[in-house]
């Protein structure tokens, strides 16, 4: 119990902390990749990674259901 209580406290301190770190107007890489038209390949490249990471994540949870069943 003393250590659900102690993580939670952590975690919201932290959450804290870093967002007393925001002192700046805004993401300023972020705007220019918005201006150049830039934003929609980093969009689509995490996409794709998101995509194949989600695939694989299946694929070996279907090995993972032949192995339990063979048993």
């Amino acid at each position: 119990m003393k250590i659900k209580l102690f993580t939670l406290l952590a975690f919201l301190f932290f959450t804290l902390v870093a967002t007393a770190q925001n002192t700046f107007a805004g993401p300023q890489m972020a705007d220019d990749f918005r201006a150049n038209g830039k934003i929609y390949i980093v969009i689509s490249v995490l996409a794709i990674a998101f995509v194949c990471i989600i695939a694989y994540l299946i694929y070996i949870d279907l090995k993972v259901k032949k192995l339990e069943n063979t048993k």
